[in-house]
């Protein structure tokens, strides 16, 4: 087995494993009901279920590597801004840095952005090689850098936001 070939595999199976935890860690917290009591918990389980079989799938080919990063970080954007919202709306009383570390969602959103930075890693070893001399480049802001991420990161959660202040 070559090194390319060993990293890949690992950083693939990181990428399952992450996303079953997840997935599973959800679960625990927020148990699947039938969507006619709550259809707000549809989302979170879909997203659940495209983490842990699409993106892999997509991962798995070269044609479709793109597809599967693009699907894996923005699963990652919608459950920082979802838990993000969630955490503002059952902030822990009495409000300390104890409670916004341990007793938030701020693990749960740690968790997804290593999901994040695991699909990162595959693709960019896929898409660009694995030579150890090559001198990272490109422009931030532009696909498939982190400053894209960001950008994508900061409208959706506009939108979001702006979403729950004009249909009140």
């Amino acid at each position: 087995m070559t090194v390319r070939s060993y990293v890949r595999k690992t950083l693939f199976a990181s990428l399952i494993a992450l996303a079953i935890g997840g997935f599973l860690l959800h679960l625990r917290v927020h148990p699947f009901v039938p969507v006619a009591k709550n259809s707000a918990k549809l989302v979170p389980f879909v997203s659940g279920i495209l983490s842990i079989v699409a993106v892999p799938v997509l991962f798995a080919y070269r044609k479709t590597l793109s597809y599967g990063y693009v699907l894996n970080g923005m699963l990652v954007i919608l459950g920082t801004v979802t838990m993000m919202d969630f955490a503002i709306n059952n902030v822990p009383r009495p409000v300390t840095l104890e409670g916004v570390i341990l007793r938030s969602t701020l693990a749960d959103i740690a968790i997804l952005w290593g999901k994040f930075f695991v699909g990162k890693a595959l693709f960019d070893l896929e898409t660009f090689g694995y030579d150890a001399a090559q001198e990272k480049r490109g422009i931030t802001y532009r696909y498939p850098n982190y400053g894209w991420w960001a950008v994508h990161l900061g409208v959706i959660a506009l939108v979001y936001y702006l979403g729950h202040v004009l249909w009140r």
